[in-house]
This record gives C-alpha cells, structure tokens and sequence, in this order.
C-alpha cells in the first residue's frame, strides 16, 4: 500500500460557474417596462392624469406606477444569463412601437378637451348615465345634475321645479357659428373612465357681455337658473374668468 498522500489544489476543489453575459432580448424588455413606469410616475407627480382618466379611475397611476416599477427592476435582476437571447429585428419593431404611446404623451402639451371636440362628443342625454329625481330636486345643482336631469321626463320635471333659483357653475365657454353674441354655452366634459367615453354637459348662458369671452376660455357663472324642457338657460348676473380646475372633468 502506497503512503502517498493526494493533495486538492483550489483550482481542483473549485467547480467553475459558465460567465453569465447580458440578454439583449431581456435589457430591452426591461427597458419598455420602465418607460411605460416612468410614463405614470411622470402622470402621477404631475398631476396630468387628471386630462385623461376621471376620478374614479385615478387609482390605475399609481397602481400602475408601482408594478411596472416593480417588474422593470424584477426583468433587470434576471437580464444576466449564461445564454443571451438574440434579439430580432422583429422583436425591436415591436419593443419600438410600446413605447411610441409613452413618447407621445409626454411630447404632448398639457391640454384637455376644448370647443372642438365638443360638437363631436355625445351629449349627456345620449349616455347611460342617470341620476335620481329626489337628487335633482334637492341639494346644489351642479351641471352633471343638469345635464341628468334631461335624460328622463322624472327628471326634466324635477329641474323645471328650480326654475327661478340662483346657480354657480365652472365651465369653459363655446361658441357655434349660430350662437349670439351676446350668448355662449356654458360646457363640461363628464368622464366615467377616461377620456375615450366623454361627453359634455351644457347649458346655455345669456345675458353675456359681446365678445367678453372668447372659445375655451374658463369661467364661473353665476344666474339664474330656468330650464325649458331638454334645454336649459342661465341668466348671468355675474361671469368671472377663472382658471382651469385641477381636475377639468366631471365624474357621474
């Protein structure tokens, strides 16, 4: 029997691990996640979610804000692989057009919805949206009570009943070829969810000082209030210019 005695030197007693490079097909997908992350982060500490989403659904920015986070840090943990996937020109196109929507937004101008898309939005009367009677018939008007109110007979009557009482409404001000000049529609765009399913509220407000005011021009009108069946009329005792709410959408 030998009494050599075998020695394991470090390189011996060490497996090698294969080197692990980064996957281009997992960087780039890491980098669509946090732009789309960056996109409502940038919503959310902006406040430019309010042009877009009504407050019902304001909760989807940072719900969103946070799991895209979360995943884009998650994909980049993992981007380090022993195999790179190649990416194809295919997949690029495709990573390339996710983020065209996050581009536009952000090259966008902060504008909301204005005289021009007005007469192309469906009115509130065309809409699902109801509100009760006893609700019309008591408490604030307010112009989505308004406008609900000329969605059914119920409520067009509870409306004519406060004929006569002093209203205050924010709206932006639009003008048709048609309209006096001495008149102009007082709008609001209701949203449910977002901007896709707008339609506006309006009433008519006369007694308005000729060329006062011009097209999207954001103001408080104070009158009295009469409405006369599906349409209603403000008479202006009072028309102040304001500036544009936080949130220039109403919500059902």
């Amino acid at each position: 029997m030998s009494g050599a005695v075998v020695t394991r030197g470090p390189a011996d007693a060490k497996e090698t691990s294969p080197p692990r490079r980064w996957s281009p097909t997992r960087v780039a997908g890491t980098a669509v996640l946090a732009a789309w992350a960056g996109l409502f982060w940038f919503l959310l500490l902006s406040g430019r979610d309010a042009f877009y989403l009504s407050s019902r659904t304001e909760w989807i920015v940072p719900v969103a804000a946070i799991l895209l986070t979360a995943a884009a840090i998650g994909r980049l943990a993992s981007a380090r692989v022993v195999t790179p996937e190649p990416l194809s020109s295919r997949e690029l196109w495709t990573m390339g057009l996710m983020v065209v929507p996050v581009v536009l937004v952000l090259a966008a101008p902060p504008a909301t919805l204005g005289t021009f898309s007005a007469s192309k939005r469906a009115g509130f009367a065309g809409t699902g949206f109801a509100t009760s009677a006893s609700d019309i018939g008591s408490g604030e008007l307010t112009l989505v009570d308004v406008a609900a109110g000329q969605t059914s007979p119920e409520g067009e009557r509870a409306l004519g009943a406060r004929a006569g009482e002093t209203v205050r409404f924010v709206g932006f001000v639009t003008r048709r070829d048609d309209t006096p000049a001495d008149e102009f529609l007082l709008t609001r765009y209701v949203v449910s969810c977002c901007v896709a399913d707008a339609t506006v509220a309006q009433v008519r407000v006369v007694n308005v000082t000729p060329g006062e005011f011009a097209n999207d021009t954001w103001v408080e009108v104070t009158g009295t209030i009469y409405p006369l069946g599906r349409e209603v009329i403000v008479d202006a005792t009072q028309i102040i210019g304001v500036e544009r709410p936080a949130r220039p959408y109403l919500s059902p």
